[in-house]
């Protein structure tokens, strides 16, 4: 709860062990007004994403401080500004960098150790001081939920897709599944003037994407070889873009199906284990690329706002959980039935 005192604030802050989300406990926790740098943020809305399901067991494979506040993308309101801050002001919307530190350039170590949510404390409270060169401002025509899905999904698909080569039109994405990294990677090359081929178990879902503007629609569990039904589609050439979220299960189906010399974007890793012994001799064989993405910096971050802006894009979000229900949202997510994004609603209406 905020106090409307000069000199100090109460916050309330969601903490976890790891021995699954189910270990999600609510403490209080006193905060110190905003130093010189910083700006005081009204935590408004939180998304989830899977790298959250990871921490919350003790998976995620890049390392977790104990007792770690999950979450790692918010949208919110400055409350309180500090003595240096330029560009930002009471009452502004906006929305943290994945990794605090991360504010242009490629990603390093010392970057990598602000990513919120793991290494350091993330998002799921109610206030929060972020030093103020994190920040992005929220496009004007976005709610705060909307807004709380672009920091770690769409910056990732955007980072995916206007890299080291950029999408153009004319080009093919293979976007994998409907998370939240999928269905903002089909709205970013549709956006861009390409054809987009997306996958998933679920016709039904099929059919939503289809209502985005995927082009082609591929049913996994119809077409378990699906990386063939790809080279189908596009005449035996390939698509000049994966988006892999499935990772070891899926990367080498996506090899298979990347065209010579095309980008294969490794994001995720829901589809758990696979064979990949061979993937050198294949990746070799077609000149592919193959690229992890760590999101992306504050400066593509306003980039990819600019891209919302103008397209008018409006995040996916299947559905909205309250601060309390903060264990049904993260079950919801681990049952896969979402569309887009899962959100929490921090702050009450």
């Amino acid at each position: 709860m905020f106090c409307h005192s000069q000199t100090s604030y109460n916050d309330t802050n969601a903490r976890i062990q790891y021995d699954g989300y189910q270990s999600l406990t609510i403490q209080e926790a006193s905060l110190p007004p905003p130093k010189a740098g910083e700006v005081l943020v009204k935590i408004i809305a939180v998304s989830l994403q899977y790298r959250d399901l990871m921490v919350s067991k003790g998976q995620y494979p890049l390392g977790c401080k104990d007792n770690v506040v999950p979450g790692s993308d918010m949208a919110g309101e400055i409350i309180a500004v500090g003595s240096d801050v330029d560009g930002f002001k009471k009452g502004d919307r906006v929305c943290a960098n994945f990794a605090l530190d991360h504010v242009y350039g490629d990603v390093n170590e010392k970057i990598k150790s602000t990513g919120l949510g793991a290494p350091i404390d993330g998002v799921l409270t109610e206030y929060k001081s972020f030093p103020a060169y994190s920040l992005v401002h929220i496009p004007p025509h976005l709610s705060y939920v909307e807004a709380s899905t672009l920091p770690c999904a769409a910056l990732s698909a955007y980072n995916a897709l206007m890299g080291p080569v950029p999408l153009k039109a004319g080009d093919t994405v293979l976007v994998q599944g409907t998370g939240g990294v999928s269905i903002f990677a089909l709205q970013f090359a549709k956006a861009s003037g390409a054809t987009v081929i997306a996958t998933s178990s679920s016709d039904e879902k099929l059919k939503i994407v289809k209502e985005l503007g995927a082009d082609y629609l591929i049913n996994y569990k119809q077409v378990p070889e699906w990386h063939k039904e790809v080279l189908k589609i596009t005449e035996g050439r390939g698509v000049d873009h994966v988006v892999e979220v499935g990772g070891a299960g899926t990367l080498m189906k996506s090899l298979t199906a990347v065209r010579y010399a095309g980008w294969v974007h490794v994001i995720g890793l829901v589809a758990g284990a696979g064979d990949i012994s061979n993937l050198p001799v294949v990746a070799l064989g077609k000149g592919a690329m193959i690229r992890g993405i760590l999101i992306g910096s504050r400066d593509q971050f306003e980039s990819m706002n600019r891209l919302i802006i103008a397209q008018k894009l409006k995040p996916i979000v299947d559905k909205v959980f309250t601060f309390e229900q903060a264990k049904e949202a993260y079950a919801y997510l681990e049952s896969q039935k979402h569309v887009g994004k899962v959100v929490i609603k921090v702050a009450k209406d």
